[in-house]
């Protein structure tokens, strides 16, 4: 009784009931409304402005959309991206336990190879490993009895793969580094403490820990190797891209056939983004609030009050 008079006293509600259900209403911003009318009217403007220009051609587009050359042409890019991020990936982390080793000369040779294919361009890798007969026509790996015809072994889609997966590693060997030093070193000398071997901690430690930090950026490079799969169709891989660039040649209409591929690109991005997000929340389930899926933010966005978190009546 005694709070509810200082309450009142200081121009606050009474504190209510136990028990009682209560909800605040959030502050409105009139500002962000207008600026979002205002996107909405620009995107609306664009998008009356693309559809309406029948220099676009859409029957063209919907014509060639469904295409069993195009279809083709798509699979094998998904392919080629689902198998060039594997070998990046396992790649990737082989090269970063070899960066964070002791050994000066396995860390040594890990940022080697990590520089050298950072530092030129990918282009340039894919037609390297296409002309590699021309630099070893013979290869022997070094092994007595091996003479493998480089012209036969490095074919097209055998150049794309080496191509995009080496490049890749170089990449997610960063991207894993930085999630295995993110994991705090307490975590290494508590499993070493129980008698864990240094891959054992690393498998079963480390690496899971260190997961919430790898897979974001590990997302954003397989849509990156999804749209860098179209490199390919300068050695004549019959990607999506090329696929497309067959047809126009044969009719004279690159536009069209242009936004096909750009539209299946955008679908499988799409869908890649949406399979990310919930790997995402997956690997987040330590935490104490879990990020809220699209259907909570639109509810939260629509919503004219807010349930009372508990304790912010204290």
């Amino acid at each position: 009784m005694t709070a509810d008079l200082r309450r009142s006293s200081e121009g606050l509600s009474p504190s209510p009931a136990p028990g009682e259900d209560l909800t605040v209403v959030p502050k409105r911003h009139p500002g962000r409304w207008v600026a979002a009318a205002v996107v909405v009217l620009i995107g609306v403007a664009l998008l009356r402005s693309v559809v309406g220009n029948e220099r676009f051609q859409w029957d063209v587009v919907n014509l060639y959309l469904r295409d069993v050359s195009v279809a083709q042409g798509l699979w094998l890019t998904i392919w080629l991206t689902a198998v060039c991020m594997v070998v990046g990936v396992v790649l990737g982390i082989v090269l970063a336990v070899m960066r964070i080793s002791a050994n000066p000369v396995i860390r040594s040779g890990a940022f080697g190879y990590v520089s050298f294919f950072r530092g030129t361009p990918l282009l340039v890798q894919l037609l390297f490993w296409y002309n590699l007969a021309a630099l070893y026509p013979v290869i022997t790996l070094g092994l007595p009895g091996i003479h493998l015809d480089a012209n036969q072994l490095i074919t097209p889609l055998t150049a794309a793969i080496l191509g995009l997966g080496l490049n890749e590693a170089a990449y997610m060997s960063e991207i894993v580094r930085a999630g295995i030093i993110s994991v705090d070193h307490g975590q290494q000398e508590a499993a070493g403490a129980l008698g864990l071997t240094r891959s054992q901690t690393m498998r079963r430690v480390i690496l899971p820990q260190a997961m919430r930090v790898i897979i974001p950026p590990t997302g954003n490079e397989t849509i990156g190797m999804l749209k860098m799969t179209s490199l390919v169709s300068v050695l004549a891989v019959p990607d999506l891209l090329y696929s497309a660039q067959i047809i126009y040649n044969r009719t004279f209409q690159p536009i069209p056939l242009l936004i096909v591929a750009s539209i299946w690109y955008l679908v499988v991005t799409t869908l890649l983004t949406i399979g990310q997000f919930y790997v995402e929340r997956h690997f987040a389930r330590g935490n104490k609030v879990l990020p809220p899926t699209p259907l909570q933010r639109l509810r939260a966005l629509l919503a004219t009050h807010t349930p009372l978190a508990k304790g912010d009546l204290s």
